[in-house]
């Protein structure tokens, strides 16, 4: 099953057992109900920001949506070739993310990403589920990230973290950034 399939799959099955509407997962997510519709096909590809969108409004963490992270980072049988030629990934704006592990405990569910932010470029990230934060260590380049009122500038080695149930950005000012990106949502992620 590609990258496609497997996130419609799992958006429909998250959609209801929510017991949701196309039209009400629609309202609240703000993506068109014809763009939700080609997703859940598969005939679609998700940009990060509209599947981050979805999962905000699920209440669910991103890796809800997904395909599973493979043993020893190799990627599953059908999954799509990410960026790095290896587990799938997903794009956005400036942000190309590949789930590489998510753990999960009775505190909270924590996916871990490998990153590359785009050089000269910048994501705006919507707030997700409260009580999220993210954690950024960056292995080469220089990254500004966290709240626009309180960016905080990384270089390589060094990391930053920040709220992330509140707008937050992701830019590399010069040159292409990678890193490894944790989001930790509370144990409240997992409920509706």
């Amino acid at each position: 099953m590609g990258l496609n399939e497997d996130v419609g799959r799992r958006l429909r099955a998250l959609r209801n057992q929510q017991d949701l509407s196309l039209s009400e997962l629609s309202r609240r997510s703000r993506v068109g109900k014809g763009t939700l519709s080609e997703l859940e096909s598969g005939r679609r590809n998700a940009t990060l920001e509209t599947l981050y969108a979805l999962a905000t409004a699920l209440g669910r963490p991103l890796s809800a949506l997904l395909s599973d992270p493979a043993p020893n980072g190799r990627p599953g049988a059908g999954s799509d070739a990410g960026p790095d030629g290896g587990l799938p990934g997903v794009s956005g704006s400036a942000v190309t993310a590949v789930l590489l592990e998510r753990h999960e405990d009775a505190a909270a569910i924590t996916d871990v990403f490998r990153v590359t932010i785009r050089a000269g470029a910048t994501q705006q990230s919507e707030a997700h589920v409260p009580g999220t934060g993210e954690s950024l260590m960056v292995l080469a380049g220089t990254a500004v990230v966290g709240p626009p009122h309180d960016t905080r500038t990384v270089g390589p080695g060094a990391s930053a973290q920040w709220r992330a149930d509140v707008p937050h950005i992701y830019r590399a000012p010069e040159a292409d950034v990678h890193g490894i990106l944790f989001v930790r949502y509370p144990t409240a992620a997992r409920s509706g």
